[in-house]
């Protein structure tokens, strides 16, 4: 075998992982009982977070609808598609849900119902080696656990409490199931990030 097949073996066989990175209020929550985030932008550096406050090595975003409608309506991205880039980048945005959503002017949208299980393997392809990042919400995340494809839990906590909303996690996981791989402070956020165990 030529090296660059072998290189390209080896690439082929290289995988991502699959995180759940979003940010919460102290008390568990990733949005308001109106499915707002306004309460994170209000944080001092939560509309632009710092680097490390986002997994910079996801090439692929996956979202619940309830996400992804209320980023389009609270941005009024497809008025303003330019705004995209802020959010996104130029990585491809899967979608799970049902129906199908508006998608702003040149925007990588890409709208998937089912099992994460089925869209899986269509996410590795689009990652291409590279991370898949969960964008919320919780029980999207919680989907992925539960087929034992969830490899990292990162939660960037801020110094915000709801009286409620949709929660951070909706699934009981033991303590056997996570390991803290680190905690550290960036602003006025509290950054965990935990490994998952297999079943």
């Amino acid at each position: 075998m030529s090296v660059a097949g072998s290189i390209l073996g080896r690439m082929e066989g290289i995988r991502g992982k699959v995180l759940f990175d979003t940010a919460t209020t102290i008390n568990g929550f990733i949005a308001d009982e109106n499915n707002s985030l306004a309460w994170l932008f209000a944080v001092e550096g939560g509309d632009h977070p710092d680097e490390g406050l986002f997994p910079s090595s996801a090439t692929v975003m996956v979202e619940g609808s309830t996400t992804y409608e209320w980023l389009l309506a609270e941005s009024q991205l497809i008025e303003h598609p330019e705004k995209w880039a802020e959010f996104y980048g130029d990585k491809p945005v899967f979608v799970m849900t049902t129906r199908q959503l508006p998608v702003p002017e040149g925007a990588d949208v890409r709208f998937r119902s089912g099992a994460v299980t089925d869209v899986l393997p269509e996410l590795r392809e689009a990652a291409g080696g590279g991370d898949i990042w969960v964008v919320g919400g919780g029980d999207l995340a919680g989907q992925f656990l539960d087929a034992g494809a969830l490899d990292e839990i990162a939660i960037s906590v801020a110094p915000v409490a709801l009286t409620g909303g949709a929660p951070l996690f909706p699934r009981r996981v033991e303590s056997d199931r996570l390991r803290l791989e680190s905690a550290e402070k960036f602003g006025q956020f509290a950054r965990l990030v935990y490994s998952v165990r297999g079943r």
